[in-house]
């Protein structure tokens, strides 16, 4: 893991090439938060909505990363600790309301889970094209690779469940989905909170030696 000097650095996102391409994905995910929000209402889908939840905290995820850049290992840690609370609370938040919506009757619409979870992986490819260069990094970089990427597995398994309502018209798969993306956040979550520990550590170890 990062440390505070020497070979066992870690980028840490000071580059202008890297600052241009959160910018793109910023508004990419932005926009199809929008628009993935407003779908999972319409087709009653839990899988696009908790996608779409997805969406929304990488664009907050970018922000915080850009705002962060070039500033102190312990700023940037403090900001990927937040980023990693953040995940783990929009998992809970998914497995709690797909525990909801297991009573809820309704079949949610698959012709708009499969188009709109199409459109959204097309986007989540995009910034991971964008990002793959920079995916090794501090825990304030890493943390945004591991977003992109959750971003494109979540529209990959969009489309698997919206074919399972489709083939079964019930909306297990849809449910099953949902759940799977909340185990995602929060195994992510776990990541981030683990190297940022770890750097945070290696901060204190440098500052007792300097004493």
């Amino acid at each position: 893991m990062a440390g505070c000097c020497g070979h066992d650095a870690k980028f840490d996102g000071v580059s202008d090439d890297y600052k241009r391409r959160l910018w793109i994905v910023i508004a990419l995910n932005a926009t199809m938060f929008f628009v993935e929000m407003t779908a999972g209402h319409l087709a009653k889908s839990q899988a696009l909505q908790a996608d779409a939840l997805d969406f929304a905290g990488d664009a907050l995820t970018y922000g915080i990363s850009l705002a962060v850049i070039g500033a102190s290992l312990r700023a940037r840690t403090n900001a990927a600790l937040f980023k990693g609370v953040s995940l783990l609370m929009m998992g809970l938040w998914v497995f709690g309301s797909t525990a909801y919506r297991v009573f809820y009757v309704g079949v949610p619409t698959a012709e708009i889970m499969g188009i709109v979870g199409f459109l959204a992986l097309l986007t989540n490819l995009a910034s991971v094209l964008l990002l793959v260069r920079y995916k090794d990094g501090d825990s304030n970089v890493r943390s945004v690779w591991l977003c992109s990427r959750n971003d494109a597995i979540g529209n990959l398994a969009v489309m698997f469940a919206a074919l399972g309502v489709w083939g079964t018209s019930t909306g297990w798969p849809d449910l099953i989905v949902a759940t799977i993306m909340a185990v995602l956040f929060l195994s992510s979550a776990f990541q981030i909170v683990r190297q940022a520990l770890e750097e945070r550590r290696g901060i204190t170890d440098h500052e007792h030696v300097e004493v």
